[in-house]
């Protein structure tokens, strides 16, 4: 069992919703050993069941929730007959490789984690945690005239809490160097005033890293692509809108329009959405419009009619999974992973149920009564809730019927 018993200093706790400190497994892992007592109290559980069980909760989460809307572009050209179009590969796809004669995408992996999903990291800034005066740089002529004395900062140096970026911190490091080797002093220095702070701080498979930042569009702990949840809609790109002329649209649109804006005669605004659900319903029954069917397993799209000669572009909206270095966030995670993790320590001290306390009380107390409460008040939180998939959402405000 991974220890959690080492001191942390206080900035490992100084986390927000948005701004969390949980980044990886065992950091969570740490998190729910801590609510439940440890190391004041001896916890019967091995590391990989705590990985175990935050796994099964995101795994929950995302199935219900944890997800994203975004659109796609796409080409027809590269829809494969009688198979579909690969949704998953087309949301990350940067370098399109095209083949025109198959009209699919070359190759299985396209991009995978290749030099283009990665770039350079946002710089560090450092936060000084005492009060520099400004004689610490007399002797430099550039740091002093920087960290002057001015009407509005008498003594001006570096105040408390004070943010350096990375090059001013070089200065004044370097500047330390030399004064020190003059003074012949080793264990003074500048650099023990600042502590540096991250702006970018992502996971890597599970470990949380600062040497690069990573696209949205890849999942860098499961190192596979963002799949796609659900495709909730589907527009054809034609030449038949309202921004053609000699159209039906295009004709309704402005009769609709001169109605109001230059007197009361031509289609209303209720005579234009009846014949537009006309369309819409002519559409369906002569299957002037595309049917779509998704499948989340295989990430393929499959539409009917499929694409055949006339070649068209089309707007896609989907749902795609959050990336695990966002879900592992989620306070429901958290609350979830606590709750089988408190089932799985019950289990465990069950082995010794017969053995007596002091007070008479059980060895696994009420772990898992308690721990099957919350679970179960936790999905019907996450499968309803008030709206479905996100239980702690605000409730609506308003109707319209």
């Amino acid at each position: 069992m991974a220890l959690a018993c080492n001191i942390k200093p206080l900035s490992a706790f100084l986390s927000t919703n948005l701004n969390s400190k949980v980044e990886t497994y065992d950091r969570l892992g740490d998190r729910i050993k801590r609510s439940l007592g440890y190391p004041l109290v001896s916890l019967e559980i091995h590391t990989d069941q705590l990985r175990e069980n935050i796994q099964i909760a995101v795994e929950y989460f995302t199935k219900y929730a944890g997800y994203t809307k975004e659109f796609l572009i796409f080409d027809s050209a590269m829809y494969e007959t009688n198979k579909g179009i690969r949704l998953d590969l087309l949301y990350t796809l940067a370098n399109t490789d095209l083949d025109s004669n198959a009209k699919e995408v070359a190759g299985t992996n396209p991009l995978g984690p290749g030099p283009e999903f990665y770039g350079s990291s946002a710089p560090s800034i450092f936060v000084c945690t005492s009060t520099l005066s400004s004689s610490t740089f007399a002797s430099s002529s550039a740091l002093s005239s920087t960290f002057a004395p001015n009407i509005t900062a008498t003594g001006r140096g570096i105040t408390q809490f004070e943010l350096l970026d990375e090059s001013l911190y070089a200065a004044v490091t370097a500047y330390d160097m030399v004064e020190r080797r003059e003074l012949n002093l080793n264990s003074f220095g500048l650099s023990a005033a600042f502590t540096e702070n991250k702006r970018n701080t992502l996971t890597y498979e599970g470990s949380a890293s600062d040497a690069v930042f990573f696209q949205n569009v890849y999942d860098y702990d499961i190192m596979d692509y963002r799949k796609v949840v659900d495709v909730v809609d589907f527009e054809e790109g034609s030449t038949t809108g309202i921004n053609t002329l000699f159209t039906l649209e295009q004709t309704l649109a402005q009769q609709t329009y001169f109605s109001y804006a230059m007197g009361n005669y031509g289609f209303d605004l209720v005579s234009w959405y009846t014949l537009k659900e006309w369309i819409d319903t002519r559409e369906k029954m002569l299957a002037t419009r595309r049917d779509i069917k998704f499948d989340p397993r295989t990430q393929y799209l499959q539409m009917y009619p499929q694409p055949g000669g006339d070649r068209f572009y089309g707007v896609l909206a989907c749902y795609l999974e959050q990336p695990i270095r966002s879900i592992i966030m989620e306070q429901w995670i958290y609350e979830y992973s606590l709750a089988l993790s408190m089932i799985t320590i019950g289990r465990v001290r069950g082995k010794f149920g017969n053995v007596a306390l002091l007070g008479g009380g059980a060895l696994n107390y009420d772990m898992i009564e308690k721990g099957e409460a919350r679970k179960a008040e936790l999905e019907e939180k996450l499968f309803s809730g008030s709206s479905p998939g996100f239980g702690d959402a605000d409730p609506p405000m308003f109707f319209v019927g």
